[in-house]
């Protein structure tokens, strides 16, 4: 039989390495942020059932209130709610349904963020430990193409899955309090939907990818540099290091010299090697955007998400993460054991 040999392209090989990743790791990027948003709903569940109870109880004891009227029905009636409602009580509603969609599409954030970090710590040390890169060596796959798939997994993969776990909790609990509206005489339309804002919440978790996959370069880079040659426990050369050198600069006034605190330090070399991976901290480092935001549709929005590319600390963080990948591939073609 003749074979035919159909030579596969660097795009097709990366592909098939991002497949390989996933693959590997479908427990931390998939299961885990959709687990997250399941304990999110059952827990927000559970305390919508105990706040129900608690007003049933209320409105049976007289001691609920609207416009200085008691309500003495058995049970909650949402539609007389509705209607005891101004323009302004609305907007409240619609500002305090949207953060706590906000709180209960978080849970896949915070999986995301310790999926990453430790991803990319093991990364590349952990073919190194078991000697699978003896395997993936004597295949046709460069280092560049091996690490960069890596980079991806983590900058691009982890953050679009845990966005639509993160948008499919926030329509499931969406869904779970206007089944709670609309068996007890409320118009979900009206007093759900309508307040809230989960389209444009979604908007802005989308308009967040770019950003994470720039903000967090400086973290990934150096946890995967650390991987990279780290002859052991490397969680422990990844931390350790930046915070003795945060303690250091702190006790010595080093930065005092270049008329700058030892806080520039922790925020901008410490915090960016090591807090990267946590969604929304590069709020932290935009001064005012928390103050100037009158809601968090508008603080979540996608113009301000997007506001963030304008930042050069990002991109020079950016160009900082570039330089510990090119360091962590360099490594990586002289690694053969530990």
């Amino acid at each position: 039989m003749n074979a035919v040999n159909h030579p596969i392209s660097k795009a097709g090989t990366l592909r098939w390495l991002l497949k390989r990743e996933y693959w590997e790791n479908r427990g931390g990027f998939l299961y885990a942020p959709v687990i997250a948003g399941i304990a999110s709903l059952v827990m927000s569940t559970i305390g919508i059932i105990i706040g129900l109870f608690v007003l049933r109880r209320a409105a049976s004891q007289g001691d609920l209130h609207i416009n200085n009227s008691n309500i003495q029905v058995n049970g909650l009636d949402l539609d007389l709610l509705t209607r005891q409602l101004d323009p302004n009580d609305l907007v409240d509603l619609g500002n305090g349904l949207d953060a706590t969609l906000a709180l209960s599409s978080a849970w896949p954030f915070v999986v995301m963020a310790f999926v990453v970090f430790f991803y990319c710590l093991g990364a590349l040390y952990d073919d190194r430990r078991d000697r699978s890169i003896l395997f993936w060596k004597s295949l046709p796959l460069s280092d560049t193409q091996t690490v960069l798939s890596k980079v991806l997994s983590a900058i691009v993969i982890a953050p679009l899955i845990a966005v639509a776990a993160s948008v499919l909790t926030m329509l499931c609990f969406l869904a779970v309090i206007s089944i709670v509206a609309l068996t007890h005489g409320g118009d979900p339309m009206s007093l759900i939907w309508g307040p809230s804002s989960p389209l444009l919440l979604a908007a802005g978790h989308l308009s967040w990818i770019p950003v994470f996959a720039l903000w967090s370069l400086p973290t990934v880079g150096w946890l995967l540099l650390c991987s990279s040659w780290a002859r052991s426990k490397p969680f422990l050369w990844a931390v350790m290091l930046p915070l003795f050198a945060g303690i250091v600069v702190s006790t010595t006034k080093v930065m005092g010299l270049l008329d700058m605190t030892s806080g520039w330090f922790w925020q901008h070399i410490v915090g960016r090697l090591l807090l990267g991976t946590v969604p929304g901290v590069e709020l932290a480092y935009r001064s005012g955007v928390a103050r100037d935001s009158d809601s968090i549709v508008q603080l979540l929005s996608p113009s301000n998400q997007l506001g963030a590319l304008a930042m050069p600390d990002l991109w020079i963080g950016a160009a900082v993460g570039i330089v510990f990948i090119f360091l962590a591939i360099r490594l990586r073609r002289r690694a053969g054991e530990i």
